[in-house]
């Protein structure tokens, strides 16, 4: 089975200052973060609050998602860190 995003919940992390989701891989919940560096990349427009982290990250999750998968698919781990040089 694939990895997939049936849970549209995203949080911000402000100390660490990352969006967090979740895919799952049959019963297996893998932890993706994406810096705000790759969020800026995205939407270039993107302010440095949570709001507008947030909004990017809507705006873009088809995209995001899709990395996800392909560094999913490269080695299963239980967490990754989505940078800007991933997109």
């Amino acid at each position: 089975m694939a990895l997939n995003f049936p849970n549209g919940c995203r949080s911000y992390d402000e100390r660490r200052n990352l969006i967090r989701f979740w895919g799952y891989d049959r019963t297996l919940e893998i932890s993706f973060f994406v810096e705000a560096s790759a969020l800026h990349k995205l939407c270039p427009q993107t302010g440095n609050v949570e709001a507008e982290y947030l909004e990017a990250f809507d705006a873009s999750r088809d995209r995001i998602q899709e990395t996800a998968r392909k560094v999913y698919s490269r080695t299963r781990k239980d967490a990754y860190l989505l940078a800007a040089a991933d997109f």
